[in-house]
């Protein structure tokens, strides 16, 4: 018996229109269904395509551990979640030796920060494995401002929110175009930072790009709150333009 696929489909940053042919056709014709989630939810990947499932789809929801509940520089964070991961592969492996194919949903791109990476690098070496890209969130956040992301010569720089401020600050600093994402509980340090750079007063808050409760507004007017996880932070170019 021929192994079975495992596909790590990208399905853009939340909009479905904005899935790729290929996505779609995937979505709607698998029989096997992984997606992650945090225990208690029901999966961003998972809300993205509900009504595009074929009826008798199985699925499989892989629930993280932990995500917030304790700090990324605890030992016990890194332990879990390889643990974690290492469990979820090995049973999307069990299924592809059956000789079926699975469809991991993924928010985003696969390749772009994405949980999926951590599946991809327990099986590209023991199964088939394709990726699907996709649109990615930040491409979706800068086209809600109205305005292009880079110009010219300008160098894009995507950082983390969770990046120590110091760090933050010189990249904000050197950075022509910039993208920050991983907002969250980390706005306020963000914010320092991008003051620190003299950055602040030129960068936009996007939360939910392309979903329906998209909004975008310069970080200045936007209230000082936690924002949610889909959120991003944006510093347009401004480099040579003819």
């Amino acid at each position: 018996m021929s192994m079975g696929t495992i596909h790590g489909v990208g399905l853009g940053p939340g909009d479905p229109e904005l899935m790729s042919v290929r996505a779609d056709r995937l979505v709607r014709g698998a029989r096997h269904v992984a997606y992650f989630r945090k225990a208690g939810r029901p999966g961003q990947a998972r809300s993205i395509v509900e009504g595009m499932l074929a009826p008798g789809a199985v699925e499989f929801p892989m629930e993280y551990p932990v995500t917030t509940e304790i700090p990324l520089s605890d030992p016990r964070y890194n332990e879990l979640l390889s643990a974690f991961y290492a469990d979820c592969a090995a049973q999307l492996m069990r299924l592809a030796e059956t000789g079926e194919d699975v469809i991991v949903l993924c928010e985003g791109d696969p390749f772009f920060y994405g949980s999926f990476m951590h599946l991809y690098e327990r099986l590209k070496d023991i199964a088939p494995v394709r990726v699907v890209p996709a649109t990615t969130g930040m491409s979706a956040a800068w086209t809600s401002t109205g305005r292009p992301i880079t110009w010219g010569d300008d160098v894009l720089t995507v950082l983390m929110g969770t990046l120590p401020e110091e760090d933050l600050a010189g990249h904000m600093a050197r950075a022509d175009a910039l993208v920050v994402m991983k907002i969250g509980r980390n706005i306020d340090k963000v914010r320092r930072a991008l003051r620190t750079a003299g950055r602040h007063d030129d960068a936009w808050l996007v939360e939910y790009a392309s979903m329906e409760q998209q909004t975008a507004q310069r970080l200045a007017e936007a209230p000082e709150k936690v924002t949610p996880y889909f959120s991003i932070v944006v510093v347009h170019g401004n480099g040579r333009r003819p």
